[in-house]
């Protein structure tokens, strides 16, 4: 059964202006790989209180499989505001339940049976989570398309250049946006060249399948050593854009776990991000139109 896949790192709650609302980027990430038609899994940790109780109803009642371990910790919140655009700003609270996920027998059973992982660099902020992340991953069978997909998702000051590079050293698909790439390219040393030719570099450096960089309203792009993909962001009415991202990349590994081609699974990613851009919140019910 090496066909689950599994969105490891931060489950928690986005307090939005409306209420509290499920999120973390592998939650979401695991959702909407569900919505899909994938087996998937939502490995975190959650704290012994109120918090942690309403978030694993909530994912129980959404029909999620969840790896989530309860520690001593609270269980993470991340205040977020938005702009007039709906552009989300985050204030993530430390030292909570995800930044202390566990490295256990059941965690290392799941590992030997996925086919796909998305993990990125908030959740390894922390010792604790980093080193099982990285347990995880080099637990993961090798070669039969297994994919490790580092959705870059830089947030705060939660990240250093070590975790990024070590975590680009592991993954064979990266995920990152427009702005991430500015600052990933100043860190790294090579700030003055456009942005394809950066990924194109990041793409060869570290022998990647897969590069997909997203540009908001200015579109999006998939890099391979042998293709390369462009789809302009279509134009809709923004409600607010948490989880759009996760919502992409999900759509993309899972078109491409289905047997799409690149360019079929970039059409479909794009399509189901900005559905998700005109609603609330990062878990919307995805309508059939784009489930198949």
């Amino acid at each position: 059964m090496n066909n689950l896949v599994v969105g490891m790192g931060e489950a928690l709650w986005d307090v939005l202006p409306e209420g509290k609302k499920l999120g973390g980027a592998p939650a979401n990430f695991a959702y909407h790989v569900s919505q899909l038609g994938l087996d998937s899994c939502v490995v975190s940790a959650v704290g012994d209180d109120k918090l942690g109780h309403e978030l694993m109803d909530n994912l129980n009642g959404r029909g999620m499989q969840c790896l989530i371990e309860q520690v001593p910790y609270p269980t993470g919140t991340v205040q977020v505001e938005l702009d007039e655009a709906g552009i989300p700003c985050y204030n993530i609270k430390e030292n909570v339940a995800w930044d202390n996920i566990p490295f256990t027998p059941r965690l290392e059973a799941l590992a030997l049976r996925t086919q796909a992982v998305c993990f990125g660099s908030l959740a390894q902020r922390s010792i604790v989570s980093r080193e099982t992340i990285n347990r995880f991953l080099d637990l993961m069978p090798d070669g039969n398309g297994q994919l490790k997909i580092f959705d870059v998702n830089l947030r705060q000051s939660f990240y250093t250049k070590e975790v990024l590079c070590a975590s680009m050293r592991k993954c064979n698909i990266l995920k990152i946006n427009d702005e991430e790439l500015v600052t990933v390219s100043r860190m790294f040393g090579y700030p003055g060249i456009d942005l394809q030719d950066k990924c194109w570099l990041l793409l060869g450096k570290y022998n990647l399948r897969m590069l997909i960089l997203t540009c908001g309203v200015n579109g999006s792009y998939v890099f391979t050593p042998g293709e390369f993909s462009f789809v302009e962001t279509p134009r809709v009415q923004v409600a607010d854009t948490v989880g759009a991202g996760d919502s992409f990349t999900a759509a993309f590994v899972a078109s491409i776990l289905k047997g799409k081609t690149v360019a079929e699974a970039h059409r479909r990613a794009v399509a189901v991000s900005a559905y998700v851009c005109t609603q609330n919140g990062a878990m919307p019910l995805l309508p059939d139109s784009l489930k198949d």
